[in-house]
């Protein structure tokens, strides 16, 4: 396995990465149609096309998700991906013609640091086109894509990715861009909120701080006005799913955020979670196993956001924030 979201049969991810916008696109491509649904959790999310995700919804399956950065000018990414699925006659059928279903959500990263001088037109319709031509089962994390601009309250932010095998021997993954407001590390220190999921040493094997220091009063906030944040994921699985069971399974896939970053869902965020289903293996009891799989979706998302610190690298601007491996490369 590779540890990442692509380990889930049926897709692909892409990146379009813009280190002097400070901002960039990842999308994944589903093989077929897929069933998928969406919860939002944060004050100030920024999505398209997520009210057709709903269970009574009648487009029963989606084409590909997109996660952006630019806040409200990224939504023009999905565009991008729609137009490169339609160069491939793939889309809804509605007569003759043939309609790209791509929900996607986007991250604030405006103030940055990055050249956003772009005139007329924002680059992100472009960006969405250049990762859904990318799309493959390898990609990198950290300062890529989505997560190229992503910050924490005091380290760079980044795309992460994780996957696991479920009790119930259904695959899952989990992609996301952490831009939280809060932050994936106890305060001041190299040690992972999600210590107590990692695998393998992914993000560096350092555990939980002993003894565990006492928390502070008041709470890492970055001084950004509301919606100025957003964490965003895609969370897949190879289980048969109803659009009713994924969204269940984006609804506990949010305790993976809880596990990982510290304040979460605040108003200042835009915490966003959708939930595939690639149909590849039926589910022995609708019930447990669902409970069985998402529980494994909460573990693997906890570590995904970890490594998307873990993995980055600062950017190129002056004045911004450093990468955790700046501060901790060789361990605290």
């Amino acid at each position: 396995m590779r540890n990442l979201i692509t380990d889930v049969a049926g897709l692909t991810v892409g990146n379009a990465t813009d280190l002097v916008l400070a901002s960039g696109v990842t999308v994944v491509l589903f093989d077929e149609p897929t069933v998928a649904s969406v919860d939002v959790r944060g004050g100030g999310p920024g999505t398209r096309e997520t009210d057709l995700l709903a269970p009574d919804e009648t487009v029963g399956a989606i084409h590909a998700l997109t996660l952006s950065g630019g806040s409200a000018f990224g939504l023009d990414a999905a565009g991008g991906v729609a137009a490169a699925l339609a160069e491939r006659g793939i889309g809804f059928p509605v007569g003759e013609a043939r309609v790209p279903i791509v929900p996607g959500a986007v991250l604030f990263d405006l103030i940055n640091g990055g050249d956003k001088n772009w005139g007329r037109f924002p680059p992100y319709r472009d960006l969405g086109y250049a990762a859904a031509n990318a799309a493959g089962l390898d990609f990198p994390l950290g300062t890529v894509g989505a997560g190229t601009g992503a910050t924490t309250v005091d380290l760079k932010g980044g795309l992460g990715s994780a996957s696991m095998i479920a009790p119930t021997g259904h695959t899952v993954g989990a992609l996301v861009a952490v831009n939280a407001c809060g932050a994936t590390n106890f305060p001041g220190g190299a040690h992972f909120w999600a210590a107590p999921f990692e695998q393998a040493g992914e993000f560096g094997g350092l555990g939980l701080p002993h003894p565990l220091p006492p928390l502070p009063a008041r709470p890492p906030l970055k001084g950004l006005p509301p919606g100025a944040n957003t964490t965003i994921a895609i969370v897949a699985t190879d289980a048969v799913l109803t659009k009713a069971q994924c969204k269940r399974l984006a609804v506990m896939a949010h305790d993976g955020y809880a596990h990982a970053i510290w304040p979460v869902h605040s108003p200042l965020d835009g915490d966003t979670i959708f939930a595939a289903a690639t149909s590849k293996k039926p589910l022995a009891d609708p019930i447990f196993d669902l409970a069985l799989i998402g529980d494994t979706v909460v573990r693997t998302l906890a570590r995904a956001c970890a490594r998307a610190v873990y993995e980055a690298i600062a950017l190129p601007q002056p004045g911004t924030l450093p990468a955790w491996r700046d501060r901790w490369g060789h361990g605290p």
